[in-house]
């Protein structure tokens, strides 16, 4: 009968062994598991804003955004001719004093 509380002893141990290693298995899985999700989400989010990037340059540059162009003033030589007199220097005259008494 002594036999049987050693098959019992080792029963619980081997148990109790399996339990710890499953557990382990299982964290070391998790742990796994969120390197790859934290990898996966780096890239995502690296390539969402690249894209955006992206989008924005070409609707800014070719796209509806972009700045219709302004005439600039552009000054043609002209061929001119003076056909207008030169002026002469007039001289002013200053306005009388008018004879009305003022009251």
């Amino acid at each position: 009968m002594s036999s049987g509380g050693k098959d019992r002893g080792s029963r619980e141990a081997r148990e109790r062994t399996r339990v710890y290693q499953a557990r382990q298995s299982y964290h070391d899985a998790r742990i796994r598991r969120r390197v790859r999700d934290n990898i996966v989400a780096g890239v995502g989010g690296g390539l969402a804003i690249a894209l955006i990037i992206v989008v924005q340059t070409l609707f800014f540059t070719v796209g509806p955004g972009t700045p219709e162009p302004t005439p600039t003033g552009t000054s043609t030589p002209s061929p001119t001719t003076s056909s207008t007199p030169e002026p002469t220097s007039t001289e002013t005259v200053a306005p009388e004093p008018s004879s009305t008494p003022t009251p």
